[in-house]
């Protein structure tokens, strides 16, 4: 995700990085000369005039609009619900930190605590990677070394930590550092982490149907490459920038959502899982009293993938 601090009217007009017009200006600058080309020849193509009525065209253009705002609205649906599970498991990976800091009364640096909190990061660092289908092994090594070869095995890495993570409530409670009652809070806390990585699994392998993708896709193309031929009449050499400007605002919303709607990629769109676990290490590190720095990004401008 590009993040990038508000500007003025006149440069939002220029900002390139961030945007989708990086990807789609081939396809514009295609629109564009197709569209001269129709103008210069008169739309006369072997000696064949192609005229078209503008009407179909605007009737044509509304209902593309409405099937693309839909499509944009599911799009976002899953973004954000990505979003709000990311937040949760910020949230969740808090409260264990300070219940396993403040229930049990092992000290923040205690061999036990520490273990239960580097496990808590490692789930949100196995999650990325799981989401992303990225390799977790050097992030396993820092984090937790111990399980590095046990987990580089498993698909599911995410879930084996869970187990680990209710091992140790166990162990705890087996020890006489819990009783019944802050288990039961440890364990739910662990069922909401088990429900924020079935969530995302549920958004990763369960995309928008793909004929949706598949006709509006054709549709705004079509309806790009004919344009020309139904104004060339009425404005003239004014098509190509007309044209290129219609196609600018479809083709630009087509690109947007075909980013969103997989919101845990690496795209300048998509959520900002690095960000994200690198947040919940800081926080859960400064939680028992140790300080991590956050990464420096470039000012006025930042980059989290």
């Amino acid at each position: 995700m590009v993040i990038r601090p508000k500007y003025n009217w006149f440069k939002m007009l220029l900002v390139w990085k961030g945007s989708v017009l990086p990807e789609i200006l081939p396809r514009l600058i295609f629109i564009f000369i197709l569209s001269a080309l129709v103008i210069y020849f008169h739309g006369v193509f072997f000696s064949v005039k192609v005229s078209l009525n503008p009407t179909p065209f605007t009737l044509m253009g509304i209902a593309l609009a409405i099937f693309l705002g839909f499509r944009n609205s599911a799009a976002y649906d899953r973004f954000w619900e990505g979003r709000k599970l990311w937040g949760a498991l910020l949230n969740v990976s808090r409260s264990l930190s300070r219940q396993a800091l403040t229930f049990t009364g092992l000290d923040a640096n205690h061999a036990e605590s520490r273990k239960f909190l580097q496990l808590i990061i490692a789930f949100a660092y196995c999650t990325k990677h799981q989401l992303r289908k990225t390799d977790a092994t050097a992030d396993l090594k820092r984090l937790v070394p111990q399980l590095a070869n046990e987990l580089s095995q498993a698909e599911y890495k995410a879930a084996i930590l869970l187990r680990h993570l209710g091992q140790w409530v166990q162990d705890q409670k087996e020890a006489g550092r819990l009783d019944s009652i802050t288990a039961g809070m440890f364990d739910k806390n662990l069922n909401d982490m088990s429900d924020i990585v079935g969530g995302c699994e549920r958004i990763a392998n369960t995309p928008i149907p793909y004929p949706y993708a598949v006709l509006l896709h054709r549709t705004v193309y079509i309806y790009c490459v004919l344009l020309p031929f139904g104004l060339m009449d009425s404005i003239g050499w004014m098509t190509p920038a007309i044209c290129t400007f219609v196609a600018y605002t479809f083709m630009a919303l087509d690109a947007i959502v075909n980013q969103i709607e997989e919101p845990f990629g690496t795209e300048d769109n998509d959520l900002a899982l690095n960000q994200m676990c690198e947040t919940i290490e800081v926080s859960v590190q400064e939680m028992r009293g140790e300080k991590v720095p956050h990464k420096k990004h470039e000012a006025g401008q930042f980059v989290f993938n």
